[in-house]
């Protein structure tokens, strides 16, 4: 997915060797080609013209330390600017102060949240913690059994309850893992469209009763522009704390990334997760 950005920005940092300075004239067809790298990423436009409009203001007639040539002084303006726009220099990182506590994940359809359950649920085992992944999609045929199947690979407790009543199910899950002495609870809910009012209100609910610490939507990175749409509005109704991004090894531009990151700095790429927590 990155191959493509990584190319076109070399071509623009290549532009600029050779010259001593960096000028209007110099850096306008470098600051171009940054341009039409996000936009080709599915970049949202607004985004990317704050962005250049950051670059410009700092690149344009900035003298060039001792040490450093105009490319490798704009190859740091863009990557400085890119970092801000993705969050800053913090790390993502969960933040579970209580015993148990709990992971609620959320999201739409076919975003792949009943798999991530699973691949937290390991993170945390080989960390020495006692994870209990919790089956609450009771609307999608098969993720229940699904869960089971993912838990009993890597070796972590999956609780199912009557597999009918998500909400039933969590309050039973809570009693559950304080009995059994878990530490961390990671509850699987059922996909779902931000529009559906009934379902919204479902993880609404859910959200009271087990007041999680982390509530993390999984995003689809093939889903492009739409996703941002969706995020707005489970932020709105939930108050997210941060997002995994799934896909990201095909043929997705990516560009939600950047929106995503503005929205919320507690961004997980889920590149990076899955190296740590394959099945």
């Amino acid at each position: 997915m990155f191959d493509n950005i990584q190319k076109k920005l070399a071509k623009a940092f290549k532009s600029l060797k050779g010259q001593g300075k960096l000028s209007e004239k110099n850096i306008k067809d470098a600051v171009r080609t940054v341009k039409m790298s996000l936009l080709e990423a599915d970049v949202n436009y607004k985004v990317v013209k704050e962005f250049i409009k950051k670059i410009q203001e700092k690149a344009i007639g900035k003298e060039v330390l001792e040490s450093l040539t105009p490319d490798q002084e704009f190859i740091r303006i863009v990557r400085d600017e890119l970092i801000e726009l993705m969050g800053g220099n913090e790390k993502p990182k969960l933040n579970i102060s209580k015993r148990p506590g709990y992971i609620m994940l959320v999201g739409l359809q076919g975003s792949g949240k009943t798999t991530h359950a699973a691949k937290l649920a390991k993170y945390f085992k080989k960390q020495g913690k006692a994870p209990l992944l919790v089956a609450a999609d009771t609307y999608r045929p098969a993720a229940i059994d699904q869960l089971v199947q993912l838990g009993d690979q890597i070796g972590v407790p999956v609780f199912t309850g009557d597999r009918k009543n998500a909400v039933k199910i969590v309050k039973e899950a809570m009693d559950y893992a304080e009995k059994l002495l878990h530490d961390i609870v990671i509850l699987d809910t059922a996909g779902r469209l931000h529009i559906d009012e009934q379902m919204m209100q479902e993880l609404e609910e859910i959200k009271k009763i087990a007041q999680p610490e982390e509530i993390l939507m999984v995003v689809d990175a093939m889903i492009g522009q739409d996703a941002v749409n969706s995020a707005k509005e489970f932020n709105n109704r939930l108050e997210l704390d941060g997002f995994i991004v799934t896909k990201l090894d095909g043929d997705a531009r990516g560009g939600l990334l950047y929106q995503l990151g503005r929205l919320r700095k507690n961004l997980l790429n889920s590149l990076v997760l899955v190296k740590k927590l394959m099945i």
